[in-house]
């Protein structure tokens, strides 16, 4: 398996990125054209590519000084164990080493990966959200 990583953003489609969420079955997917608009205006995008073929990606959403949030996280189920998320991240968090704040907000089977990264729970605070 050779991945290649990028943080380029040519190379996204719409058709791709379906894909890759629809993998994941994250009700993003639905939304093609929102999704896209999400991912090309985001602050920063890391992916990762098998030849052609979008296997992950981690994006983020910034400030452009203090804080960074990290929006999406994701593997192609198929290449999930074979540290593709973990390359992404560590990418990610280069790139907002001078950043006082990172964030995300993790679902239950994924804590002690972004543990592993550095990452930890703040005691004083919970996600909470507004969905339409």
């Amino acid at each position: 398996m050779n991945i290649e990583y990028s943080f380029e953003t040519e190379k996204i489609t719409k058709e791709a990125l379906v894909k890759l969420f629809s993998s994941v079955e994250w009700d993003s997917a639905n939304y093609p054209d929102k999704l896209y608009n999400a991912i090309i205006n985001s602050h920063s995008v890391v992916t990762a590519w098998d030849g052609d073929r979008l296997v992950g990606l981690a994006n983020a959403l910034a400030d452009g000084a203090l804080t960074a949030y990290f929006h999406y996280v994701l593997t192609d189920p198929t290449y999930q164990g074979h540290g593709i998320g973990k390359v992404m991240m560590e990418m990610m968090l280069d790139n907002y080493k001078d950043y006082y704040t990172k964030v995300l907000v993790s679902y239950p089977l994924a804590i002690e990966f972004y543990k592993r990264l550095g990452f930890e729970a703040e005691d004083e605070s919970a996600p909470m959200y507004i969905y339409n």
